[in-house]
Order: C-alpha cells, then sequence, then structure tokens
C-alpha cells in the first residue's frame, strides 16, 4: 500500500503541473510548468514539516516565495521582459496554498480549487469580453444583488415569529436570495447570448427570467403581425412552451435548494412533468422551428423593489398555507397552491418544500401541491394569450397547455 505521504506529494505536484502546463501555453516568463510544480511541491514539504516543527515552517515558505517570485519579476522589469500584470505572480502564490492544503486538510478542495484556477486563467479573454459588455445598468443589477444577498440578509434575524410561528425574517430574505439569483443568471445569459437569440434560447431564457412576461410579450407580438398570424403564432407558441417547461427544472433547482434531503421524495413527479413538457415542446419544435425569436428585454432581476414584493408574497403564502392546513387540512392546501401559482409558482413551491423538509408536511401532499400550481400557473398563462395574443396562437397554446395539463392530471392521479 503506498504511503499517504507520497500519495500527497503525487497529487501536489499534479496540481502544480497543472497549472503552469496553462502557463506555459500563454509564454509567461515569470513561471512555467516546471516552476509551478516546484511551487506545489515546495508547498506540500512545507507543511508536512509544519507538522513536526510548527506552522512557522508554512509562513516563512510562503514569504520566500513571494520574495523569489516579486525578485524574479524586478530583475525581468529592468531587461523590459516582465509581464505587464501580475496574474502569474498570485497563481504562484495559490499553487503554493493548494500544494500546503493537500498535505494539511482533503484533497478534494484543493484539486477543485486548482481547477478553477486553470479554468480562470485559460478563459482570460471570454471573461475580459464579458466585463466589457457589462453597462451601467447591468452593474447596478449586480450591485443590487449584493445588497440583497450580502448586505441584508446577514442581519436579519434567524428565528421563528409571528402565526403558526412561520415567518423566520433570514429564511424568508433567503428565499428571496436565491429567486432574484436565479433570476439574475437567466438576465446575465440574456445578456451575452440574448440578442438575435435563436427560438430555443430565446425560450429558455424567457423560462428562466420571467415565463409569464415571455408569455404576455410574444402574445403582443402575435397580435401585431397579421401579415405573418400562422408564422408568428408557430414561433409564439414555441417559445412560450419552452419557458413553461423550463419553470420545472427551476422548481427542481427551488426544492433541492430549499429540501435537499427530501429531494428524491419531492423530484420524480416533477421531473415526470418536465419530461412531459419537453415532449410536448419538442413537438411544437418539430412544426415551428424555422424562423428566429429573441426574449423580452428583461427589467433588472435584482431591484429592490421587486425583492420587496416577492417576499412578502412568499410570507403571505407561508401564512395561507399554515393556516389553510390548520383549518381545512389537506384540501386547504390545495386550495392556496392553485390560487397562488396562479402568478407565481416560486412562493409555493419554496413554502412547501420547507415543510416537507421540516416534516411539518408529507412528501406526497408536497409534491402534488406545487404541481397544481404549475398547472394553475398554464392556466393563468394561457388566459393571458385569450386576452392579449391572436386567435391563431390561441389555438396552438390551447393544444400545447391542454396535453400538458393533461399529462399533470395523470401524473396526480397515477403516480404510486
Amino acid at each position: 500500500m503506498i504511503p499517504d505521504i507520497f500519495i500527497q506529494l503525487a497529487v501536489a505536484l499534479g496540481l502544480g503541473l497543472l497549472v503552469g502546463l496553462q502557463r506555459e501555453r500563454v509564454d509567461s516568463v515569470i513561471a512555467g510548468i516546471r516552476t509551478f510544480a516546484l511551487i506545489s511541491l515546495f508547498g506540500a514539504v512545507c507543511a508536512q514539516l509544519a507538522k513536526t516543527y510548527g506552522g512557522w515552517i508554512l509562513v516563512v515558505g510562503f514569504l520566500a516565495t513571494a520574495v523569489l517570485i516579486t525578485a524574479g519579476n524586478l530583475v525581468r522589469m529592468q531587461t523590459r521582459e516582465a509581464e505587464p500584470g501580475q496574474t502569474t505572480e498570485f497563481a504562484a502564490l495559490v499553487v503554493f496554498g493548494l500544494g500546503a492544503w493537500v498535505v494539511t486538510g482533503s484533497m478534494a478542495v484543493p484539486v477543485v480549487l486548482a481547477g478553477a484556477v486553470v479554468v480562470l486563467l485559460h478563459f482570460r479573454e471570454p471573461i475580459h469580453n464579458v466585463v466589457e459588455k457589462i453597462g451601467e445598468k447591468d452593474l447596478r443589477a449586480i450591485m443590487q444583488f449584493v445588497l440583497i444577498a450580502l448586505v441584508i440578509l446577514p442581519v436579519l434575524p434567524d428565528r421563528d415569529m409571528g402565526p403558526y410561528g412561520v415567518l423566520n425574517p433570514y429564511q424568508i430574505w433567503w428565499m428571496v436570495v436565491l429567486i432574484v439569483g436565479l433570476s439574475l443568471a437567466g438576465y446575465v445569459v440574456y445578456k451575452l447570448f440574448g440578442s438575435g437569440a435563436g427560438t430555443v434560447l430565446a425560450g429558455i431564457l424567457g423560462g428562466l427570467i420571467s415565463s409569464t412576461a415571455t408569455t404576455a410579450t410574444y402574445a403582443r407580438r402575435s397580435r401585431g403581425s397579421p401579415e405573418s398570424s400562422p408564422d408568428t403564432a408557430r414561433l409564439a407558441a414555441l417559445v412560450i412552451m419552452l419557458a413553461s417547461t423550463v419553470v420545472y427544472g427551476r422548481v427542481l433547482v427551488e426544492i433541492a435548494a430549499v429540501a435537499r434531503g427530501r429531494l428524491l421524495d419531492l423530484a420524480p413527479p416533477i421531473a415526470a412533468m418536465l419530461g412531459v413538457c419537453a415532449l410536448i415542446a419538442g413537438a411544437a419544435w418539430l412544426l415551428g422551428r424555422d424562423g428566429n425569436g429573441e426574449p423580452p428585454q428583461p427589467g433588472n432581476p435584482a431591484e429592490l423593489k421587486a425583492a420587496l414584493i416577492f417576499g412578502a408574497l412568499y410570507a403571505a403564502v407561508l401564512l395561507a398555507v399554515a393556516f389553510a392546513r390548520d383549518r381545512f387540512g389537506t384540501a386547504g392546501l390545495y386550495g392556496v397552491a392553485a390560487i397562488s401559482g396562479l402568478t407565481d409558482v416560486d412562493a409555493i413551491t419554496l413554502s412547501t418544500a420547507r415543510l416537507v423538509q421540516a416534516s411539518k408536511l408529507d412528501p406526497d401532499t408536497g409534491w402534488r401541491a406545487i404541481l397544481l400550481a404549475s398547472l394553475s400557473n398554464l392556466g393563468f398563462k394561457a388566459g393571458i394569450v385569450a386576452v392579449l395574443g391572436s386567435k391563431a396562437l390561441l389555438g396552438r397554446i390551447a393544444l400545447l397547455f391542454g396535453a400538458a395539463m393533461a399529462g399533470g392530471g395523470l401524473i396526480l392521479w397515477l403516480w404510486p
């Protein structure tokens, strides 16, 4: 059996070679593949010696590495060979730390970090291009998300209060952070790929940003283009169906985030519904794949006002669910799910998943409430199409959503 120390040194060497390979490929004059391998090994050796002689050896080793890198770069500056940035220098210091971490802690973390460092170094140009595309509006959205997630969330009290003891300010705002984060991810993807997006991508982004807003937007477009109404209706129906399909993937992510321990109890029927909608969307794609779509221009997903509104809605759903369960039992919960799902599936999904995770609700009742809310949401979006869209689009949506709701009904009825 190979001693642990040799495995640790081998892993440290491999991590150094991995990062060094990337630096060698970009012709770094400071450190290449051999130097990075030696730095990582040096970190592992210092960590091993620190076990016997004390942690000061690690400190001295780190400082020595920093001094040698700095001195080498200063010498190259005199000959005008130094690199303009400091990426390689910091990468070398990180690699020293990763080599030490392999010896002192779990190997999994430094291995993952080394992979992240290599990806970060390799995709320099795409990352810079993304930064160049960020406008003032986009930066504002990011900063507002930082405010929501890193400033407001940590200071909220983490205790139950209010009627039925279901209002926990910290937990409620954490759900706000989750939903805003998902919407912000869709917003970022839109900024990168949304302009002139293909139909499939338009539908996916629409589901990430807001399937309801996507439905309303494409319904208006179908009515505003009478000269090509069959083609417009076909394209709009496809995008709306794709966006509604993505909703179920979003629901699964939300369940995994708040009820990971009960994911296997809640996810299978929702995943089955996702499969049903994906098949229906696939059929719609075969009929409406010609042409290109573009997602609706999204607003700032991290607006504090919108976050407060969702937080209030989520708290209201929590109270409504607790009240309905207390007064009317399961039937009351299903009624709340059907009503709240008309305009928003996220709130009932998160509140129900939390109850299941806390063993306050049976998983079978939980997933049924979530699925019922999603079917109610499909009916609401069909109503939007009836009010805002063309007759041609309404006919297609009635067919697609009707098939989806029939599939959902069968899952509710037949699922064991």
